[in-house]
């Protein structure tokens, strides 16, 4: 079965990694707290693909690169450019993963909470959603 396997975070954690920390996120990364995390990740990437459970994996942009478009009460088109302010955590990163079980994947999931931080810096949970497997649902 597959599984979308999600990571969070804030603007905030994107500007701590940068050096820049702030109330909302009050541990700085230094380089080397950036190369733990970029050497852990690969790790579990390269095991990942190798046991062939692997699809998919990213990291993604900050929240102010996002955009976000939606319908006003006439149903036109609405853009707005992030972060947004009523959205505390967005989606930081994610692996489609095909795994044997739902045990299985929240093993990985466990591991994925190992990833190494500074001291301080906020912990948000793994989330995982089975991916629906075509039978219907589909727009």
């Amino acid at each position: 079965m597959k599984y979308l396997v999600m990571v969070q975070g804030t603007q905030a954690d994107y500007e701590a990694m940068s050096g820049k920390p702030s109330a909302n996120s009050p541990a700085a990364w230094s380089e080397k707290d950036l190369q733990a995390m970029f050497a852990f990740m690969g790790a579990l990437n390269d095991d990942l693909a190798e046991s062939g459970e692997m699809v998919d994996g990213q990291g993604l942009t900050e929240p102010a690169q996002t955009r976000l478009v939606g319908v006003d009460e006439g149903g036109r088109p609405v853009v707005t450019d992030g972060p947004y302010g009523e959205t505390k955590e967005l989606l930081a990163g994610y692996w489609v993963l095909d795994c044997e079980s739902l045990d299985r994947v929240t093993e990985i999931a466990k591991r994925i909470n190992e990833c190494p931080q500074p001291e301080g810096a906020p912990t948000y949970p793994v989330v995982i959603r089975p991916i629906q497997d075509g039978a219907g649902g589909e727009c």
